[in-house]
């Protein structure tokens, strides 16, 4: 059994949300285990409206922490939240990882303190997934590190080659380093030094600054920012599907003959939209961190909790940690 402690109160549609995702995760994989960590009260409440939890167990948290509050001074004065003791699961081997939808700073302070780096790693990073022509493409860091300097992105890259390979299961995965232009003389000095130590890398498949618009071509498999400009073509990327959809749709509603033809492409659109969903990724994997921890969307509902488990499974049955830790070369 895969052990999945998960953040019940994590998130804007915490606990009911959240539980009926562990729920749907549980039925789709009998060998995930999911250890709901929050108000016990509240949790059973939520869990008698399903039959069948024989491998869905509680651990009472009586603490949360709100997504207005200071990530440091929150898990330092909340010591019986649900992030404190999801984190501690893990740490303590009785969760091979923590999932959970609720301040990303104090989940990654919490993650960091209780947990610790892996060692060499300097920053952990969070490697989120986005859709392409070909496929699922990988971008970090989207948000833990808003300042970098060049050999933090190259750890990066390491770590993200890591992870696409073992658990994406991308062969010698293809690294570009984010930028305004293709040509290594153009961008700021962050980037153009970060690009001589890449290209000195011989353990990885670097091949040189990209743009952001590549991002979808499925050209590349990973994107090296930092977490300021990862951040932000996150929030645009979400944003972008959204757009699409609800213009397309009242584009339908205004012309009969769009309508009628609809009835014709729904199934296409259909597989559009799973296509671009940001609910079918789940999660963002905190890589560089001493143990498996995948942070949700605040907004994530059932299908985007029930997949972020489903992350967090992947990355334990791909030895995520342990593979990073064989790196070795990180300094």
């Amino acid at each position: 059994m895969i052990r999945i402690a998960l953040d019940a109160m994590g998130g804007d549609h915490a606990p009911s949300e959240i539980i009926r995702g562990a729920v749907i995760a549980t039925k789709e994989n009998s060998k995930i285990e999911v250890i709901l960590v929050g108000r016990e009260n509240d949790i059973k409440k939520e869990l008698r409206h399903y039959k069948n939890t024989k491998n869905i167990s509680i651990i009472n948290a009586t603490e949360v922490i709100e997504t207005s509050e200071s990530p440091v001074q929150a898990i330092k004065q909340k010591k019986d939240s649900s992030i404190v003791k999801g984190v501690s699961l893990v740490k303590e081997g009785k969760a091979d990882a923590f999932v959970s939808a609720g301040n990303t700073g104090a989940l990654m302070a919490s993650s960091l303190f209780g947990l610790g780096r892996i060692p060499g790693i300097e920053r952990p990073a969070i490697a989120s997934i986005f859709p392409s022509k070909k496929g699922k493409v990988l971008l970090i860091d989207m948000g833990a590190n808003v300042d970098c300097k060049p050999k933090h992105l190259v750890q990066f890259a390491k770590m993200g080659s890591v992870y696409s390979e073992h658990v994406l299961q991308v062969k010698n995965p293809r690294i570009g380093l984010v930028n305004i232009g293709e040509e290594p003389e153009k961008g700021n000095e962050q980037t153009t030094s970060t690009y001589l130590l890449l290209k000195e890398e011989k353990n990885i498949n670097f091949v040189g600054m990209v743009e952001s618009k590549e991002i979808f071509a499925g050209k590349i498999d990973i994107f090296v920012c930092d977490g300021f400009i990862g951040n932000l073509i996150l929030k645009f990327g979400e944003s972008i599907a959204t757009f699409i959809f609800e213009m397309l749709a009242n584009e339908i509603k205004t012309h009969p003959l769009a309508t009628f033809a609809s009835l014709f492409l729904i199934p296409t659109l259909l597989r559009l939209k799973k296509k671009v969903d940001y609910d079918e990724f789940g999660g963002a994997a905190f890589l560089g961190i001493n143990g498996v921890v995948v942070k949700a969307h605040g907004r994530a509902k059932a299908k985007a909790i029930k997949n972020a488990i489903r992350v967090a499974a992947e990355s334990v049955e791909g030895n995520i940690v342990g593979y990073i830790s064989k790196v070795g070369d990180f300094k």
